[in-house]
């Protein structure tokens, strides 16, 4: 995956409100439902969430700067200083890279099996060692079990999780595939595909594990079963009242708007949430009155004017 600096478009010096500000801009361009001919901008928009969740995330963004983690979010392993995996290594606890060999004398790394790896490394303990060798580690000839599993983390969008759908998916060893998501999958759920993982010979192939993340909505926010979404409505809409438009994980529909309403007002769309097993949640509108960019004469008149007869205060309240 590309560095999620040049995802976003933003320098690595940039404050956490530019990085907020460049991911609402390129998640609401290439959203799919707003590129629904285009067959590549679900792939753009799970890019532009990755990118966001590593250096949109205060903790992560210091990581990813220290080499820590990589551009997926994944740790990234040293090892031993100036050692590497023999032919069959595979990555072991904490990252190290380690050949399994069977019997005694077989080759490893620095020349050495792998029971003389740990002997140098933990003592010369005897207890649970062969007789006449002083080691902790008891070795059968049969050689030692594999882990033949591979995990991997997806990122779908809020409408993907709803309606399901597929998704390919790229492995650390190179190979892609073509991932099913069920509807109703929720974020740390996992998906096994058995038979998918790495293969040994004389060993049955390990099976794949998807772990489930939802990407952060341009517009909605996740409660529960409920959905939340802040409504930006003009001045006059709020005064007068009116029929606004509004989205929801299915078609839009308009919400009236009474008059005199309030920034701040919410409105429960009934059944218009997150689909879950026995009730499906409430999508929760709340009114954001947003004024006009820049200086208007006009307004600012008409506000002078009415400000002289209609006097109030509404932090009265406050003492």
């Amino acid at each position: 995956m590309r560095d999620p600096y040049d995802i976003l478009g933003v320098q690595r010096s940039a404050s956490a409100a530019t990085i907020k500000s460049a991911y609402r801009k390129l998640a609401k361009k290439h959203h799919p439902d707003n590129n629904k001919n285009d067959p590549k901008a679900a792939a753009r928009f799970a890019e532009i969430n990755t990118a966001n969740e590593i250096i949109g995330d205060e903790d992560k963004r210091k990581q990813f700067d220290r080499g820590e983690i990589d551009a997926e979010g994944k740790p990234r392993f040293q090892g031993f200083a100036g050692g590497g995996a023999g032919a069959g290594g595979r990555a072991g606890p904490g990252g190290f890279e380690y050949s399994f060999r069977g019997g005694p004398g077989a080759g490893g790394m620095g020349g050495g099996s792998f029971e003389d790896i740990l002997n140098s490394m933990f003592g010369n303990a005897t207890r649970g060692g062969r007789a006449g060798r002083s080691s902790p580690f008891e070795f059968d000839g049969g050689g030692v079990g594999l882990d033949l599993d591979l995990s991997v983390a997806m990122t779908v969008t809020l409408e993907e999780s709803v309606k399901g759908g597929e998704k390919r998916v790229r492995l650390p060893t190179g190979r892609e595939l073509n991932v099913k998501i069920p509807a109703g999958v929720a974020a740390g759920q996992q998906i096994r595909l058995k038979g998918q993982g790495e293969t040994a010979a004389g060993h049955p192939p390990g099976d794949l594990l998807i772990t489930i993340s939802i990407a952060p909505h341009p517009f909605f926010k996740v409660d529960g079963n409920d959905l939340r979404i802040d409504l930006p409505v003009t001045l006059y809409e709020a005064v007068l009242g009116g029929k606004v438009r509004v989205p929801t994980l299915g078609s839009a529909v308009e919400l009236s708007i009474p008059k005199n309403t309030s920034s701040g007002r919410t409105f429960r769309l009934k059944g218009k949430g997150l689909p879950k097993a026995g009730a499906t949640g409430d999508l929760y509108v709340t009114t954001r009155i947003i004024l006009p960019d820049g200086n208007d004469a006009d307004l600012e008149a008409l506000m002078q004017t009415w400000r002289d007869k209609h006097p109030y205060n509404p932090r009265s309240d406050l003492g």
